[in-house]
């Protein structure tokens, strides 16, 4: 199994952006899994952008301990991730999805716009569109 930490889908290495992303993914999959005080600090964080002082104020602990919470809970999401692979998985059906309406849309232009062929490219790009737009 590919450690999605350290290498993108197509062979490059992660940007902070893309390990950002990565953690925001987890934390849509697993976020649940999290204790209340982990989900609870990590959304703080991460989502509504508070800064671990900010979190530590509202929260009337250290710094320090909300480093410390949150930090457990980014490992606990990884480890959730490189046991089950689903955001990955998921990744690679969202890019094979994306490739398929590409092809069917090149298909509908080889068919033309009349005739059951176009008709079946059409309702196949629809239905490749409908997919993507609800992941």
């Amino acid at each position: 199994m590919t450690d999605i930490w350290k290498l993108r889908a197509d062979g490059g290495r992660l940007r902070m952006d893309d390990d950002t992303l990565l953690l925001t993914m987890l934390f849509d999959f697993f976020g649940d899994l999290l204790t209340d005080k982990q989900r609870e600090y990590y959304d703080l964080h991460y989502n509504e952008d508070l800064s671990l002082s900010e979190i530590a104020e509202k929260a009337g602990i250290t710094r320090q301990g909300v480093f410390d919470v949150i930090t457990r809970a980014e490992e606990s999401l990884k480890e959730m991730e490189q046991k089950t692979g689903v955001v990955r998985r998921w990744r690679e059906t969202r890019k094979g999805l994306e490739r398929a309406e590409i092809v069917a849309r090149e298909l509908l232009t080889l068919t033309g716009p009349d005739g059951a062929s176009a008709a079946l490219a059409r309702e196949l790009v629809l239905t490749l569109e409908k997919i993507n737009s609800e992941l």
